[in-house]
């Protein structure tokens, strides 16, 4: 089992806006003043210069048109509707905004396989959809594949049933807490774990400030030990420009790279890019258009694909 994947989908854009449905709960999305097609014409620069670093380091990317007439403007985050796993099995999960609900499209799994991986099952959670029960993929669970745990911040688009139900199914241990972030004031949930935290192989990066609740931040800090790994600590104000929106990913000859956005990168302290640097080299790319309307980052871009091979 492998904690780091060679391959990853992404979907270009072709309605990027900002997404009114989302906006509710999601507090890192800003209004940019311009025209959608002005903001859809950057968002789709930023992409592609994104996929252009990706693969100059040799990960292997596969890029997925969006469809027009769906009008999805987030679909440029595939990891919160699919997860894809070693065994072959497919999870397609409960999305909070009706409006990302169109981005589950099989011509994603018909291109996949065309690329030669091998799909066996798809464990289709998505009915939890009618009763406002929701689980955004890999932005509300992230995975340790190794150690078979997985950890999950809960708030209105990551339910606790549910997170149990897919560690059930998947054979993880559920590792659960609640993140918080002060807005106007209020401390409110984080909307997705993958926001505050990030897992490597040999280290995490997480904003410890955000769990509130003593015990379940230990409890955090106890797995992530157990396992093994270093613990590289950001600060909440860094979580806002994606610090804790990183994946790991490997390249040509194994290669590992941490990879992020600019704004993210430039946040960190030179101490904390030496922490990292001590695990694998950084790669960053400018999102900006991309995290200000979307309010989601590099990570959210990429959908991990574990599958077999045919």
């Amino acid at each position: 089992m492998q904690q780091t994947t060679d391959t990853i989908l992404m979907i270009r854009p072709v309605n990027f806006r900002m997404n009114e449905e989302t906006a509710v709960n999601n507090y890192f999305q800003e209004d940019l003043n311009l025209k959608n097609a002005e903001i859809n014409k950057k968002a789709q620069e930023e992409f592609d210069a994104f996929v252009y670093k990706l693969r100059s380091v040799g990960i292997n990317v596969i890029v997925e048109h969006d469809d027009e007439l769906m009008d999805t403007p987030d679909s440029i985050f595939p990891n919160n509707w699919v997860s894809f796993h070693s065994n072959g099995d497919v999870a397609l999960y409960p999305m909070f905004a009706e409006n990302r609900r169109k981005e589950r499209r099989d011509e994603v799994f018909i291109r996949l396989e065309q690329e030669g991986f091998k799909i066996e099952n798809i464990v289709d959670y998505t009915s939890a959809e009618n009763e406002g029960i929701f689980l955004e993929g890999t932005g509300s669970l992230l995975l340790d594949r190794v150690n078979s745990k997985a950890y999950c911040a809960l708030s209105p688009r990551a339910d606790e049933d549910l997170f149990i139900e897919f560690c059930e199914d998947f054979e993880y241990t559920p590792v659960v807490f609640t993140a918080n972030q002060t807005v106007e004031g209020k401390r409110l949930p984080i909307y997705h774990t993958n926001v505050m935290m990030c897992l490597a192989e040999t280290f995490a990066v997480i904003c410890l400030d955000t769990i509130d609740d003593k015990k379940e931040r230990k409890n955090v800090v106890k797995h992530l030990k157990q396992d093994g790994k270093e613990i590289i600590s950001i600060t909440e104000v860094q979580m806002h420009q994606f610090a804790g929106n990183m994946l790991q990913l490997r390249g040509e000859n194994n290669q590992r790279y941490l990879v992020m956005s600019e704004a993210a990168h430039k946040s960190l302290t030179a101490q904390q890019v030496n922490a990292i640097e001590k695990h694998c080299p950084i790669l960053s790319s400018s999102l900006e258009t991309i995290e200000t309307c979307g309010g989601g980052s590099a990570r959210c871009m990429m959908a991990e694909v574990f599958l077999p091979k045919t």
